[in-house]
């Protein structure tokens, strides 16, 4: 199984970001994830880590939750 999180900065309102981000992650790999974890940060961060390795990173990868998606997707064998 697979282990996600999802750090977030908080003072730049990027929650709404983190919880899209773990709503297309939910729903397209449901029971393959062992959980999807919402993390809270600062300084601008939004990124995704899928068992202790980064995958997304905002500061190098234009947001899109399907790209997300596509690098996530390798890891949970779907």
């Amino acid at each position: 199984m697979t282990d996600v999180e999802i750090e977030y900065c908080v003072p730049c309102g990027f929650l709404e970001r983190a919880e899209e981000i773990q709503h297309t992650l939910l729903q397209q790999f449901g029971q393959k994830l062992d959980r999807v974890a919402l993390v809270t940060g600062d300084h601008g961060v939004l990124t995704v880590t899928v068992d202790g390795e980064r995958v997304w990173d905002k500061s190098e990868d234009e947001y899109d939750p399907d790209e997300v998606l596509r690098r996530v997707r390798p890891h949970v064998g779907a």
